[in-house]
């Protein structure tokens, strides 16, 4: 099993990475865990609150229970794993099954900033793009995915999107063994890292 750590910025491009890099390798062989279904419920918030939820922040993630689950994958069990809703900031009661395979694809803004879990990524990216890019299409996904009018986009990416990458997010970059720049776009990158894992896949099946 081959486990791999895709991070980067909010609205940097990860999920346009990671479907690449799925649509390149043998189908039914890659399984993806998104950092985004960690998030800690906080459905009991009244709205206000729920505006000011920092999910940039690195303790907005139940680290104990990504790690636990990624642990069972390596040893040959299927996990449960959260769906998290960002409308109504809270866990829905039916969780996603998620089976083991050669290739486990952990995703987020913030896996490389945890120092277990990044022991458990045998390889780690970092999706790099222009910040200006990365906030227009946060603005749009805010409000065409997160319930936020544009006001409330603008403010909720100054007040914790902005502040949250330079703290915590941008100095993972140091962590990367590769740096992917403009994500998506870059197909030069993403075949790099396709042959690599390929070639690690080829390697372990030779070994056992």
């Amino acid at each position: 099993m081959l486990i791999i750590g895709i991070a980067g910025g909010s609205g940097s491009g990860k999920t346009t990475v990671v479907k690449k890099i799925v649509a390149s390798l043998p189908q039914d062989s890659v399984a993806v865990i998104s950092q985004d279904s960690y998030y800690y419920d906080n459905g009991d918030l009244s709205p206000e609150e729920k505006l000011k939820i920092n999910f940039d922040h690195p303790n907005s993630i139940e680290w104990p229970l990504l790690i636990q689950h990624i642990h069972a994958l390596q040893q040959g069990e299927n996990i449960e794993m959260p769906i998290y809703s960002y409308v109504t900031c809270a866990r829905a009661k039916e969780t996603q099954t998620v089976k083991p395979k050669d290739v486990i694809i952990v995703e987020g803004i913030l896996i490389l900033t945890h120092p277990e879990l990044r022991k458990l990524l045998d390889v780690k990216l970092f999706v790099s793009t222009d910040s200006d890019e990365r906030l227009m299409r946060i603005i749009r996904r805010d409000i065409q995915e997160r319930g936020r009018n544009y006001d409330d986009a603008l403010t909720h990416y100054a007040t914790y999107v902005k502040p949250m990458h330079q703290q915590f997010i941008e100095p993972t970059k140091l962590f990367a063994d590769v740096i992917i720049p403009e994500g998506g776009k870059n197909r030069v990158a993403i075949d790099m890292v396709v042959s690599q894992i390929k070639l690690n896949l080829k390697e372990t099946k030779n070994e056992t």
